[in-house]
């Protein structure tokens, strides 16, 4: 008793101490920390950074009554940048506060994403106005590194001018954004025009809303799953029998998916990859700034048939257009009773090229660092929040309304030279007409430039990227080569996302290397050592006059082997391909 009473009476004092209560009793207790031989003051504040008070009350009236959920937090973030332009110390600092989460994980994640501007303390806020140029190789053909250099040099008042990945707008190279807005075919004086004027915000496409998307038929084979018309079996044998494939770039079976899935015990969720940030991709964008309901419909038949609890879009924070439609049709679709409030809920990404790798993405959409996560276990087994998750890209989902109307044979027999369906390629560079063609499975790249209008003016049939910035690079002389999963493999490249750039006789391949190295090391996320220094050492090696190509071969094979995620593995595949097919040039 005697020992807990003076336990007792120590920690009073000691509490008296943390309340900022100052004790003056002389030589008690209250006055000496443990451990300490000398006797001293209690500290009268706490320790490290306080909290702003103005600060915390104004992240409070941002987020309202918004739930306080830490995979919340990204969304969260994209509301401060929207609000202030930037992201202070001190909104953080509420920030973490209401979410309770620690002040460095809040920090880790929003200096992760390149769209956040985090400000310390005494730093200068960034201008209100922000021009960013896009350095991705579609748009570097079209003179986007001296169009960045004459804005720099101007110095338009009150603009901060930096260079930007890709913007999924490859057909309109070269594009930049002023703020939200974004713009393709740009020059000089266009942008300088568009800092002037109030138009900082995105435009809205012309696309087909819900009452036009009913007109021409749409939603009857969801309407006949909800009625039992059609079953879920049903469903998964059509998509089986049309040889639907993932369009995201893995190309794996879409009903053996659907499959592993549904089996799984519930909850289930369905996450739709809309982060396509592969340089020459903008298929995606196309189809959901177009007819955003054929995918709508197409990812609510996906979740009846693995009866998901819940439907996460993640969308690139590029599209800012987009996510404003999809707000917007998404409510249609909640009022005619298509869907429950709050089932589908769209998660913007912030400028993270790793977080269309769908662990990584999974990742995201719980507030974190987009890191791709160690396999097995597999997203298909415990994915989002731990559990059962189907992972489907955008034209993916498209393409199962029309194979529900016309049939699984429909689909199938559109291919050729051996393949099975359509495919819509993302086609920029040195054509006539880039933009998304639709054509069968197994076309040529041949058929593909004639299908863009032919080669530009003066230009002369080079080389192409069958894959986007991690495909390879092969010469015109392979031009017979059918364009599907499987087929250029055996070449050092593959086909991804169906995203094929063109080069022509005025491109050089160093150059070409050079940029897609440049893309892949600023993206690297850091996680492992091989892609992380692999990319930086690669890049250096690339500047020499003459590569050195043993120790290019070297560092691109522990790169594909060792890395952690598809970033890693892939990127090598230019630097190889170029050796292999350009070997005079490099």
């Amino acid at each position: 008793m005697y020992f807990h009473g003076l336990f007792l009476w120590y920690r009073k004092g000691i509490n008296r101490v943390h309340t900022g209560e100052v004790l003056m009793t002389g030589n008690s207790l209250d006055n000496i920390r443990p451990g300490d031989k000398k006797q001293r003051r209690g500290r009268t504040y706490p320790r490290g950074r306080q909290l702003d008070p103005t600060a915390l009350i104004e992240i409070q009236k941002l987020l309202t009554d918004k739930p306080r959920q830490p995979d919340l937090l990204i969304e969260y973030l994209h509301l401060i940048q929207d609000k202030w332009g930037y992201i202070s110390s001190s909104h953080l600092m509420a920030l973490a506060s209401e979410l309770k989460l620690s002040q460095a994980a809040v920090y880790e994640v929003a200096t992760f994403y390149h769209h956040f501007d985090v400000i310390k303390e005494n730093e200068v806020p960034p201008p209100e106005t922000t021009i960013r140029i896009c350095q991705s190789l579609s748009c570097s053909l079209n003179g986007s590194s001296g169009l960045l250099k004459e804005l720099i040099d101007q110095s338009p008042d009150n603009t901060r001018i930096v260079s930007a990945p890709c913007m999924g707008l490859c057909n309109q190279a070269p594009a930049a954004a002023v703020n939200k807005h974004y713009l393709g075919n740009v020059s000089t004086d266009s942008l300088i025009t568009a800092t002037k004027s109030s138009q900082k915000n995105p435009i809205l496409p012309s696309y087909q809303d819900y009452e036009q998307y009913i007109k021409a038929s749409g939603y009857q084979s969801l309407k006949k799953m909800d009625s039992h018309q059609l079953s879920a079996d049903t469903v998964l044998d059509t998509i089986e029998k049309s040889g639907l494939r993932g369009l995201g770039g893995a190309g794996f079976p879409t009903a053996s998916k659907l499959r592993i899935v549904r089996n799984e015990p519930s909850p289930r969720y369905l996450c739709v990859n809309a982060d396509e940030g592969e340089p020459g991709t903008f298929k995606d964008r196309h189809y959901l700034s177009t007819e955003p309901h054929r995918v709508l419909e197409g990812m609510l038949m996906a979740a009846r048939v693995i009866d998901a609890s819940k439907i996460y879009i993640y969308l690139r924070d590029e599209y800012a257009a987009i996510y404003q439609v999809l707000q917007r049709e998404i409510q249609q679709l909640i009022h005619h009773q298509h869907t429950k409030d709050g089932f589908i809920e769209i998660r913007r990404g912030a400028g993270a090229y790793i977080c269309g790798e769908e662990s990584a993405m999974l990742e995201s959409i719980e507030g974190k660092r987009g890191l791709p996560r160690q396999r097995p276990p597999y997203v298909a087994h415990q994915g989002l929040f731990g559990r059962p998750t189907l992972v489907q890209n955008v034209e993916t989902l498209y393409w199962i309304p029309s194979l529900l109307e016309k049939g699984a044979d429909w689909f199938k027999n559109q291919g050729k030279n051996g393949a099975a369906g359509l495919r819509s390629f993302s086609v920029s560079g040195r054509v006539k007409k880039p933009g998304v063609i639709v054509s069968p499975a197994g076309i040529t790249v041949r058929e593909l430039i004639e299908s863009a209008g032919g080669m530009l003016d003066g230009h002369q049939f080079k080389a192409y990227l069958p894959g986007g910035a991690s495909g390879g690079i092969l010469p015109a002389s392979l031009d017979q080569i059918p364009l599907d999963f499987g087929n250029l493999e055996e070449y050092g490249c593959f086909i991804g996302s169906h995203a094929v750039v063109i080069l022509s006789d005025k491109d050089s391949i160093k150059n070409t290397c050079q940029n897609l190295l440049s893309f892949f090391q600023d993206e690297s996320c850091g996680q492992c050592a091989p892609c992380r220094i692999g990319c930086e050492k690669a890049n250096i090696l690339l500047t020499e006059n003459t590569w050195n190509k043993p120790l290019l071969k070297e560092l691109s094979h522990i790169m594909a082997d060792a890395s952690i995620c598809g970033l890693g593995q892939a990127a090598p595949n230019p630097i190889l391909s170029s050796i292999q097919y350009f070997e005079d040039e490099v």
